[in-house]
């Protein structure tokens, strides 16, 4: 596996994210749900912003940034703030399993960088009441 590979394989992971956080933006209110509406707006926000990091990163290395698919799997059955809630913590955990994958695949400074966008997912899952786990991304380990 070549750093591109492990670059590419993690953006087209924030590609979906992107796509699935402006979903569930869509299904939160401003005034009804202030609290979920700044988190799913945060979210999607750090998302973007590692997006675009990768996608600088890639360039960097001489290669073309994958594109992003024209759709993505939605979610059913979002029309609750609980079901919001449900989704954008599962989407975290998703993202923590890639970012586990990419400190696993890199080396230097990528690495601390996959390092720390694992750790902002692991909080996120928190903000999205999901629970501490000792290793975060390591599905294998979390009945310990």
């Amino acid at each position: 596996m070549t750093a591109i590979d492990a670059l590419q394989t993690t953006l087209r992971a924030e590609h979906a994210a992107l796509y699935v956080y402006g979903t569930l933006g869509a299904q939160t209110s401003r005034s009804a749900q202030p609290a979920l509406f700044d988190a799913v707006s945060s979210a999607y926000a750090a998302h973007r912003a590692r997006r675009d990091l990768l996608v600088r990163e890639i360039t960097g290395l001489g290669a073309t940034p994958a594109a992003s698919a024209p759709s993505y799997v939605v979610p059913r059955e979002l029309g609750t703030p609980r079901a919001v809630r449900r989704e954008a913590l599962e989407l975290e955990r998703g993202c923590a399993r890639t970012y586990a994958w990419l400190v696993a695949n890199t080396v230097g400074e990528r690495r601390r960088w996959a390092a720390g966008a694992l750790n902002d997912a692991a909080v996120r899952e928190l903000v999205f009441r999901g629970t501490p786990e000792m290793l975060p991304g390591a599905d294998e380990y979390t009945d310990r």
